[in-house]
């Protein structure tokens, strides 16, 4: 009989780092791959395609969206920056609804946490699902939360936002950045 000395806390503690290993590859690759990385945005360049899959299963494509200004928004319900942002970005989509203006939200959190993720989206007035049963490989590898991206009705990125400096949507930046696509 061969006797083993690593310990259970051992055992236990490599099971749970290759377990964040996986989920770093799963949800930092979108399950889809890096086929564009996110250096390759160009603003006013056509945004890369994304597909949402809503919570209830329902698939939002921004190829579908063409002619809306279109904010794809990355989150998660561990975010704290986030907690501040959502219901500013779910007030906002509420009162430009009309102007053509959705919002997507991609969630980065687990399926285990699937319950968390309900619960903050029965808060929002804009659509969501988790990134890993959706498509957005052309906006990189998400590893900084949140981040936002936002296209205008022609579907060209407009803002990119791996290169804010300050990335969190304010009242401010969505009146400068936004508003005015929602003009025309």
């Amino acid at each position: 009989m061969r006797s083993d000395s690593r310990s259970p806390l051992h055992a236990v503690s490599r099971r749970a780092a290759l377990k964040g290993c996986a989920t770093t590859l799963l949800a930092g690759f979108g399950l889809h791959g890096l086929s564009v990385k996110a250096n390759d945005l160009h603003v006013g360049a056509k945004a890369p395609p994304a597909t949402l899959v809503t919570l209830d299963g329902k698939k939002i494509s921004t190829q579908d969206l063409l002619g809306h200004v279109v904010i794809l928004t990355f989150w998660a319900t561990w975010c704290v920056p986030c907690r501040d942002e959502l219901p500013l970005l779910s007030d906002y989509a509420t009162r430009h609804a009309d102007a053509g203006l959705q919002v997507l939200g991609f969630s980065l959190d687990l399926p285990e946490q699937l319950a968390d993720v309900r619960r903050v989206a029965q808060t929002l007035r804009f659509p969501v699902g988790l990134l890993a049963d959706s498509s957005a490989p052309g906006y990189g590898r998400i590893w900084r939360l949140p981040v936002n991206f936002t296209l205008d009705r022609q579907g060209r990125l407009i803002e990119d936002g791996w290169k804010e400096k300050t990335p969190s949507w304010t009242p401010e930046r969505l009146e400068q950045i936004v508003t005015p696509l929602l003009v025309g």
